[in-house]
């Protein structure tokens, strides 16, 4: 079958790299194709202003775009404008709806006072930017209801190393006051990507994408530390928690009852494998 990944940067490459191991043809687009891994057949586009051509066999679309800029402007050209042209292709070109999936965020539940959020919650973005978000995923299906969303925590990986790169410099920080946040490795996000979209059964609506363990950032700082054998940062009062966010902490339940299986269940597994240079960064 045909496979269309619409944003082909470090996740979107992975994920066409998993599909055509799996003997899929896939197509990626993005402005700059000549980038991409020779398993992938690249289609020059700028899906901010342009409808791509799709093949007419395709049967699975992947959305995954990522902005120029972190602006309300950036994000309405990477994500609303790509949903309406890459919907406009499918109509155009598809000769069957194919099955489409749409990697959004968990920044548009908005939530910052570290309570438990899942598929329920309901999504009220508090920043412009996921306000945009909210905007593209509500776009995608009132086009095409049967889309998956699929909302993803803050991805690592290899070469996304800043916590890293902070706890190494020295310059890592320690809130008094606990940062929530929920966590997904690269590869297991692509690997979502995938399993939603090849299932037998359809998928529903709306998944969140994250590992089983939820953490305040203090204590993967100081798995960083202990790992890097270097001291653990001093605890301050000078953090993001001064202006009262304690983040959220997401559930996968919704996920893991399809069946999907973590390779990296935790950030010590993946952090681990990040340490060790397992994996390459895509450009």
């Amino acid at each position: 079958m045909a496979v269309v990944i619409a944003g082909c940067g470090d996740l979107g490459t992975e994920v066409g790299l998993r599909f055509a191991s799996l003997g899929h043809r896939v197509i990626g687009l993005r402005r700059s194709a000549a980038k991409l891994p020779a398993e992938i057949e690249g289609q020059a586009v700028d899906l901010s202003a342009e409808v791509p051509k799709l093949p007419a066999e395709t049967t699975i679309v992947v959305i995954a775009m990522s902005p120029d800029e972190r602006s309300v402007e950036g994000y309405r050209s990477a994500y609303v404008e790509s949903v309406l042209r890459v919907a406009e292709a499918i109509r155009e070109d598809c000769a069957a709806p194919p099955r489409v999936l749409y990697v959004s965020s968990t920044a548009v539940y908005g939530v910052d006072d570290g309570s438990w959020v899942d598929e329920t919650t309901l999504a009220q973005p508090t920043s412009p930017t996921a306000v945009v978000l909210l905007e593209a995923e509500e776009t995608l299906l009132k086009l095409i209801p049967e889309a998956v969303i699929l909302r993803l925590g803050g991805i690592y990986g290899p070469g996304r190393t800043r916590e890293i790169d902070r706890v190494r410099q020295g310059i890592a920080t320690i809130s008094s006051e606990p940062e929530f946040s929920s966590r997904i490795h690269r590869d297991d996000a692509a690997a979502a990507v995938i399993h939603l979209m090849t299932r037998q059964d359809w998928p529903e609506s709306v998944y969140i994408g994250v590992d089983d363990h939820p953490v305040d950032r203090r204590e993967v700082v100081e798995f960083l530390a202990r790992s890097l054998d270097l001291p653990a940062p001093e605890v301050t009062n000078n953090s993001s928690s001064g202006q009262g966010s304690h983040g959220k902490r997401c559930r996968n339940n919704k996920l893991r009852e399809t069946g999907f299986v973590f390779s990296y269940p935790s950030y010590r597994e993946g952090y681990t494998a990040v340490l060790d240079g397992a994996g390459v960064r895509h450009a």
